[in-house]
């Protein structure tokens, strides 16, 4: 049973969690932050679809505080400093569940912590961060578990029950190395290919060309994901395509928002892990390789403006 819980990582999609948690545990949840972050949040707390939460901060290095749960949901590039954020809240039995995009964040914290149970995640939400806030329309899911559920562990159990109890809608999935490359390959593909044209989603089906892009980014994808054993099929991207298509037109990426916003993307570990991933199994990555140049480069002439 898991009595107390932690995030780590309050943006869009960590605030969501954390307005369900803390109306479930109260001061049994806190939010893990430091420095001038911790002090904001405490006196400004977060807006979430116009309600303001204040949850309890614990600050790293106080070792005042301990959690069962601790939920990891920073950008990729923040996750050494989260890995060290979270070590005094960590005790040998405490769940840590990472929520972070991409698939090579549960691997990075499990080597951190390896006497612990790190479970994969991801997080399907519509949320984005405004001035007035975050705004939520759906809060989709919570997926999780170990790489493999076909027999649930008692930790993954207890994480499901808070989930329930707490009102996070999620889902065990049987195969998670299956639906964590899933999310990764419309990650690789549609948000880099949105950052780097500045097209909302709408431009994905209007636009021949960009569609074509669109397919052809995600078939290197998939190509990478089966030479590594992992189960991702062809017949995943007319899927992918379909799940696209039911999307608000107008509606952007996350990587979009972040390019749009000035804010470092997580290019390195979209581009970045297929290149690497596609040179150990020795397949070619021309498509992450032309996008990994290309939005490295936007992005410095974004900041030099």
């Amino acid at each position: 049973m898991i009595k107390t819980a932690a995030i780590v990582g309050l943006g869009a999609i960590g605030c969501i969690y954390a307005r369900r948690l803390l109306h479930y545990m109260g001061d049994d949840f806190a939010v893990i932050a430091g420095g001038k972050r911790a002090e904001r949040i405490r006196q400004n707390g977060e807006t979430i679809n116009g309600e303001k939460i204040m949850p309890k901060v614990v600050e790293p290095g106080t070792g005042s505080w301990k959690a069962d749960l601790v939920i990891v949901s920073v950008k990729n590039y923040q996750l050494d400093g989260a890995i060290e954020d979270i070590r005094d809240v960590i005790t040998p039995d405490t769940v840590i569940l990472t929520i972070i995009n991409g698939v090579s964040a549960r691997d990075k914290i499990s080597a951190a912590y390896p006497d612990n149970t790190v479970l994969y995640g991801l997080s399907r939400s519509d949320a984005s961060r405004t001035a007035e806030g975050v705004i939520c329309t759906w809060e989709g899911a919570i997926d999780f578990g170990e790489a493999d559920n076909t027999v649930m562990s008692e930790k993954v159990k207890a994480v499901k029950e808070l989930f329930d109890n707490s009102g996070i809608k999620s889902e065990v999935c049987q195969d998670m190395l299956r639906a964590s490359w899933l999310k990764f390959m419309r990650n690789v593909s549609m948000n880099q290919l949105s950052a780097l044209l500045s097209s909302p989603y709408g431009g994905f089906f209007s636009i021949p060309e960009l569609n074509q892009a669109l397919i052809e980014v995600m078939q290197e994808v998939v190509k990478v994901a089966k030479a590594k054993g992992i189960d991702l099929r062809d017949s995943d991207i007319d899927d992918a395509l379909k799940t696209i298509s039911g999307s608000a037109p107008e509606a952007k990426t996350s990587m979009l928002q972040d390019m749009e916003a000035g804010r470092r993307t997580e290019v390195d570990s979209f581009a970045g892990v297929i290149i690497e991933e596609g040179k150990k199994a020795g397949v070619p990555t021309p498509w992450n390789h032309a996008l990994y140049l290309l939005i490295k480069a936007r992005e410095q002439l974004i900041a030099g403006k």
